[in-house]
């Protein structure tokens, strides 16, 4: 019987009695050599690496993969696991209730070393309640979330993007509340303009509850968020600040040099990266930032999530991955996130063409 097989049961004594056999232990060298920084300002440390959940994790993916995956990660010092209420395609919700099945069977002794976010803000079920930012839909949303992980609370709670036509004193107020009510310690913000983003602090203050940590869409390729001041301000108001897509979903990576492979995300159907993305000009930019990786002795996605963990200033790079080996591979890039002068300079005229 696999874990997949055992997931599917709901006797209680079957579980525990495969669990005596199957039950994981984590390694006691997990914390020596991950580096953890303070959130923001607050006396919350996130680990420089971050594992979410946004894919491979839906029905439809290897279970034992996940497992394999989530342990892999744990073992070296990844702590923090990040969700929301819609991930898990085709199925929203699917990524939380396979996390749920993994966390009681295999990481159920670890919850007070671990660090489990979610988030709500995009479409999760159908008419007016189940899309934005309501004081309905966010409460609601967040008591789905805890019942599918099988959870009293969560670490940290997001508001996952910005809502015009709900007046922000009621998102942040249902935040407050969150973490009042004690289903979240911590709450922060995702997708979030700056100026959005310092009345949101603003607010949260004035209710007595922080702002902790803002998740948004950075890396070599996507700076926006220096250009337009989100970064700066994020670090002004007192938030960490944590980036999520770090590789541009695969493209700072060797993998579209030699063209685009049948498995990859830029030759699936109904995913966030288009094969017409993948232009000459892009690629040639690759190239170039993958002979720089090179001459660090890195590959070029291991130099992507030490840049922004270094030139960036981010808290913590948040990190996809298909398989175990990719951890690993990205764990790697914590041997090497100084960046000298010349290597500062080159990097930047390369974007910059």
């Amino acid at each position: 019987m696999t874990r997949a097989d055992l997931s599917k049961l709901n006797l209680s004594d079957s579980i525990t009695c495969w669990g005596d056999i199957m039950k994981y232990t984590a390694k006691e060298t997990r914390y020596d050599t991950m580096p953890y920084r303070y959130c923001g300002k607050s006396g919350l440390k996130l680990p420089a690496l971050s594992l979410g959940l946004w894919h491979n994790f839906s029905e439809v993916d290897d279970y034992d993969n996940m497992v394999d995956m989530l342990t892999t990660a744990f073992d070296m010092g990844i702590t923090h696991f990040d969700l929301a209420n819609n991930y898990g395609r085709p199925v929203a919700g699917s990524a939380e209730t396979n996390f749920g099945k993994i966390l009681k069977s295999e990481l159920s002794a670890y919850r007070d070393e671990m660090l489990i976010s979610t988030k709500a803000g995009y479409y999760m079920w159908p008419g007016p309640y189940g899309d934005f930012g309501s004081r309905k839909y966010l409460i609601s949303s967040l008591d789905a979330s805890l019942k599918r992980m099988g959870l009293d609370y969560v670490d940290i709670f997001y508001h996952h993007r910005m809502d015009k036509n709900t007046p922000l004193e009621e998102t942040m107020g249902a935040l407050a509340d969150i973490v009042r009510g004690g289903k979240a310690l911590y709450v922060g913000i995702s997708n979030y303009d700056a100026e959005t983003a310092k009345k949101a602090e603003s607010i949260l203050k004035s209710m007595g509850v922080h702002c902790l940590i803002h998740q948004m869409r950075f890396s070599m390729l996507d700076r926006h968020v220096e250009t337009e001041g989100i970064i700066e301000s994020t670090h002004f108001a007192g938030m960490g600040s944590i980036a999520f897509s770090p590789l541009e979903q695969g493209i700072l990576s060797d993998k579209y040099l030699k063209g685009i492979p049948a498995d990859s995300r830029a030759a699936k159907p109904d995913t966030f990266l288009s094969e017409d993305r993948i232009t000459p000009e892009l690629l040639c930019k690759v190239s170039a930032l993958n002979k720089v990786a090179k001459s660090r002795g890195q590959s070029l996605s291991q130099m992507a999530i030490a840049w922004l963990l270094g030139v960036g200033g981010v808290t913590s790079v948040l990190v996809g991955a298909s398989s175990s080996a990719q951890i690993k591979e990205n764990v790697n890039a914590l041997c090497n996130i100084e960046f000298d002068k010349t290597e500062i300079e080159t990097i930047e005229n390369i974007l910059s063409k």
